[in-house]
C-alpha cells in the first residue's frame, strides 16, 4: 500500500542559486545543505535540488503541485504575480497558479481548505513516458490507482489517495508544462519489499538502498518506496 510522497529531487545547475529562488519566492527552509544537493522542507515532503553528477540525477523540466491555504491562495497569487507571468486554472471549486522556477521546472500552487499555513506537502507530479498504456499497468501493479482516464489526450491520472501521479506521453499542458524526465521521487509504502516484487519483471533495476528499495521504471525514472 503507497501513502505520501517522501521527496521530488529536481536537477539545480546551480544549487545555491535555486536554493535562493524557493527560500525567497516560496518561503521555505532549508534542512540541510551541501555543495551537490540543498534539501528544503515542503510540509513533510523533502524537496531535493541536486547538481548533476550523481545518480539518480534529479528530474528535468518536472511539473510538480504544492499545497497552499485556501485562505491564502489570494495573497500568494498576487505577491508572485508582481515577479512572474502566472498562467490559472480552475478545477471544480479548487484553483491553481502556475510558473516556471529558473530551472524551467513548472511549479504549480493549489488551494486547499484544510492547508496548513504557507506552502505545504506535495500532491501532484507529472512524468513523461514513451508507452503510456505500459506505464499505467506498471504503477497500477505498484498501488496507484487510476482516477482520470485521459488515454485520447495522451494523459492518465493515477492516485495512492494522498498523492497524484499524472503519466504524460510527450505533450505541452497547462502553461505548457511538460512530464519530467529522469525524475527521482519517493512514496511511503507499507511494504516496499513486497511492492517492488509486483513489477520487478519489467523494472530496469531493483535496488534495496538506505532508505527503503529503489525501482527504475521502464522510462528511466526512479522510484523509491520508503517504508512507514
Amino acid at each position: 500500500m503507497l501513502s505520501t510522497p517522501a521527496w521530488l529531487t529536481l536537477e539545480a545547475k546551480d544549487p545555491d542559486r535555486l536554493t535562493a529562488f524557493y527560500e525567497a519566492f516560496l518561503e521555505l527552509d532549508v534542512v540541510s545543505e551541501s555543495e551537490q544537493e540543498a534539501v528544503l522542507s515542503v510540509g513533510e515532503t523533502a524537496l531535493r535540488l541536486r547538481a548533476p553528477g550523481e545518480i539518480p540525477r534529479g528530474g528535468l523540466h518536472t511539473h510538480y503541485a504544492l499545497t497552499v491555504a485556501e485562505r491564502e491562495y489570494d495573497d500568494w497569487h498576487d505577491i508572485l504575480g508582481e515577479r512572474f507571468d502566472l498562467v490559472e486554472h480552475t478545477f471544480g471549486d479548487q484553483r491553481s497558479l502556475y510558473f516556471y522556477d529558473p530551472e524551467g521546472n513548472c511549479v504549480e500552487l493549489g488551494e486547499r481548505a484544510d492547508a496548513p499555513s504557507g506552502v505545504s506537502d506535495l500532491f501532484e507530479l507529472v512524468l513523461e513516458v514513451e508507452d503510456l498504456a505500459a506505464a499505467v499497468e506498471f504503477y497500477t501493479d505498484l498501488g496507484f490507482e487510476v482516477v482520470d482516464d485521459g488515454h485520447e489526450e495522451g494523459r492518465v491520472r493515477l492516485s495512492t489517495g494522498a498523492f497524484d501521479l499524472e503519466l504524460w506521453e510527450p505533450r505541452l499542458g497547462i502553461a505548457d508544462a511538460r512530464g519530467g524526465v529522469h525524475v527521482d521521487f519517493g512514496v511511503v509504502a507499507e511494504a516496499p519489499d513486497s511492492v517492488a516484487r509486483n513489477v520487478a519483471d519489467r523494472a530496469l533495476a531493483v535496488t534495496s538502498v538506505e532508505e527503503g528499495v529503489r525501482i527504475r521504471d521502464p522510462d528511466g525514472h526512479y522510484l523509491t518506496l520508503v517504508g512507514e
